[in-house]
C-alpha cells in the first residue's frame, strides 16, 4: 500500500454533489443495484456514474457483428423484469434495449450521470464519507456519498489483450479488435482472418461469413463448443399459456439448473463429457471432417469456459464452406496476410484479433482510504462482494460458470439489506474483518482461461472457507443468501460528526 498526500487546494467544497449511495456503472450490475437498493430503502438518494453515453455496460461496449449472450438470457435478465422476446439466446443490441427499457420503467434512468469516468475514490474516516472524482469531458466532477457500489465489471474497457504479432506493421489492411469494432468497417466480399477461439470468435465468425468472401478462424488450440437453440421450443409454448412472470421464473431456474448440471458433469465425469462435445461436432459437421484436429481440446471440459454455438451457426458456416478452421500458431504478419508456424500462408484483407480480455478490479479506479492507496488484489473478498477492512464499499462480480446476473442480483440484495440494517441501527460505516486467524488463499476464479492465467492476481483474493471464499456455485450461494447473517465478520460503527444513512 502506498501513502497518498491530500492536497487541500483540490478540495471542491460545496461544489460536490452528495448522495447516500453512488453506483459506478450503468450495465446489468448497476441497474440491478439501483433497483434493489431503492426497493428496500426508498428514502435513499443515489446516482449512477456511467463513463459511456448510453446504458448497457458490456452490451454497449461490444458492437461487433453477431455479439450475443453466451448463456441463457433468462438467467442473464433480471428476475423481476421478464424477458419478453422469444429468443433464449439474445443479441447484444436487444439486451441493451432491455436494460434501457428496465431503467426507464423504474425511473432509474433519471439518476444516471452519463459521461462520468470515475478515476479516484477516497474514504475519510473522520466523516465516514467517500469522495469520488470523475472526468466529465475533460473537467473534474466531484461526488460524495456514504456508500459506493461498483458495477464496473471485471475487465479493462480501454485495453483488450493484444499480443505483439511480428510484422503487424507491414500488413496493408485493417487490424481490428472486437472490443473496439469500427462502425464503418466494410468486410463484404473480403477475406477475413479471425485470430481466436473463445466466445467472441465463436459468435463473430459466423456473422462475418454471411457477407465476407471467406472467413478463416485461426486458433492456437481447440475449444469445447456446444450448439443450442436460440428459441427453446418448450418454453416458447409455455410462455404462450402461463403468466409472464411465472414462465420467466420457470425458465430462469430451468436453464440455471441445466447450466449448473452441465458444469458439474464436466468436473466429475470429464471423459464422458469429452465424448458428448465430440458427438455434437460429429452430428453437425460433414462426414470425414477433421474433428480431432480442430475440435479436440487438450484440457478437460470447463477447465476453460465452453462456448455456446447458437443454432449451430458456426458448424453450419463450416459445413457450407463459408468458414475455414485452421489450428496453428502465428509466425508473423506480412503485407497480405499471416504466415503460420507450419509454413502455411493465410491471405487476408482484414485481420481480427479476438485474443481476449485483460482482468481489472473495480474498473481501474484508484481506491484511497484515509490517505493510503489500497490495492484490491492484496485483500480477501468477503461474501464475494466486499473487501476486508474497506468501509462502505461493494463490488459486483458474477460467475464464470453461470449467468453473471445470478450473483449480481444476490449481491444487490445483500447490499440493500446491509444499507437497511445500518440505517435502522444508526451506523455510518461497516466493513468486513477477518480477525487474526490466517486464511488459506486460492484464486478467486479457478478457470484455466488465458485471460485468467495471464493475470492470476488481478482480482481480490479468495480463501477456502466462508465468508471469505469466492465460490462458483450459484445454488450453494443461494442457500447462504437465504440464511445470511448480516453481522457475520462485520464491524459496524458511527463517525462522531455524521448522522446515519437516510431512512
Amino acid at each position: 500500500m502506498t501513502a497518498i498526500e491530500h492536497d487541500p487546494t483540490t478540495d471542491t467544497g460545496d461544489r460536490a454533489e452528495e448522495f447516500d449511495v453512488l453506483i459506478v456503472g450503468a450495465g446489468i450490475s448497476g441497474i440491478g443495484a439501483a433497483y434493489r437498493i431503492s426497493e428496500r430503502n426508498p428514502g435513499m438518494s443515489y446516482a449512477i456514474l456511467e463513463r459511456r453515453e448510453r446504458i448497457g455496460g458490456t452490451w454497449d461496449l461490444f458492437r461487433y457483428p453477431g455479439v450475443r449472450s453466451d448463456s441463457s438470457i433468462f438467467g442473464l435478465s433480471l428476475p423481476y423484469e421478464p424477458w419478453t422476446r422469444r429468443e433464449g439466446i439474445a443479441d447484444g443490441d436487444h439486451i441493451r434495449e432491455y436494460l434501457t427499457d428496465t431503467a426507464r420503467k423504474h425511473g432509474i434512468d433519471r439518476h444516471i450521470r452519463f459521461g462520468n469516468r470515475v478515476h479516484t475514490a477516497e474514504w475519510d474516516s473522520d466523516t465516514d464519507t467517500w469522495t469520488l472524482r470523475a472526468d466529465e469531458g475533460g473537467a473534474e466532477k466531484v461526488y460524495r456519498a456514504r456508500f459506493v457500489f461498483f458495477g464496473s465489471g471485471y475487465y479493462n474497457y480501454d485495453e483488450p489483450h493484444s499480443p505483439d504479432f511480428a510484422g503487424s506493421e507491414t500488413f496493408e489492411g485493417p487490424i481490428v479488435n472486437p472490443q473496439h469494432w469500427p462502425e464503418d468497417l466494410d468486410y463484404a466480399g473480403k477475406r477475413v482472418v479471425v485470430i481466436g477461439s473463445g466466445a467472441t470468435a465463436v459468435t463473430l465468425v459466423p456473422a462475418l461469413s454471411r457477407t465476407a468472401e471467406k472467413v478463416t478462424m485461426l486458433q492456437r488450440s481447440p475449444t469445447y463448443i456446444a450448439p443450442g437453440p436460440r428459441v427453446h421450443p418448450l418454453f416458447d409454448v409455455l410462455r404462450k399459456y402461463l403468466p409472464r412472470r411465472v414462465s420467466h421464473s420457470l425458465a430462469r431456474w430451468y436453464f440455471s439448473t441445466v447450466e449448473w448440471v452441465t458444469y458439474m458433469l464436466c468436473q466429475k465425469f470429464p471423459t464422458m463429457m469429452k465424448g458428448f462435445f465430440r458427438r455434437q461436432a460429429l452430428t453437425n459437421l460433414p462426414s470425414g471432417y477433421p474433428i480431432d484436429v480442430h475440435f479436440k481440446p487438450t484440457y478437460d471440459p470447463w477447465d476453460q469456459r465452453a462456448c455456446l454455438d447458437a443454432d449451430a451457426d458456426l458448424f453450419e458456416a463450416i459445413s457450407a464452406g463459408r468458414v475455414e478452421m485452421v489450428t496453428d500458431r502465428v509466425d508473423r504478419f506480412d503485407a497480405t496476410g499471416i504466415w503460420l508456424k507450419s509454413g502455411q500462408h493465410l491471405p487476408a484483407d482484414i485481420i481480427v484479433t479476438a485474443t481476449g480480455l485483460q482482468l481489472q478490479a473495480l474498473g481501474g479506479v484508484t481506491i484511497v482510504v484515509d490517505g493510503t492507496e489500497i490495492k484490491p488484489a492484496e485483500l480477501f473478498a468477503y461474501k464475494a462482494h466486499m473487501l476486508e477492512g474497506i468501509p462502505n464499499l461493494a463490488w459486483c462480480i458474477g460467475y464464470t460458470n453461470a449467468s453473471w446476473t445470478l450473483r449480481a442480483d444476490m449481491t444487490a440484495q445483500q447490499v440493500a439489506k446491509l444499507l437497511e440494517y445500518m440505517t435502522s441501527h444508526g451506523y455510518t460505516h461497516a466493513y468486513p474483518h477477518r480477525g487474526d486467524e490466517p486464511l488459506q488463499e486460492k484464486f478467486a476464479w479457478d478457470l484455466k482461461a488465458n485471460y485468467v492465467l495471464r493475470s492470476p492476481h488481478a482480482l481480490p483474493k479468495s480463501s477456502t472457507k466462508r465468508p471469505w471464499v469466492v465460490r462458483q456455485n450459484f445454488f450453494a450461494d443461494a442457500i447462504d443468501h437465504r440464511f445470511d447473517r448480516i453481522e457475520e465478520s462485520m464491524i459496524f460503527g458511527r463517525a462522531p460528526h455524521r448522522s446515519a444513512l437516510s431512512a
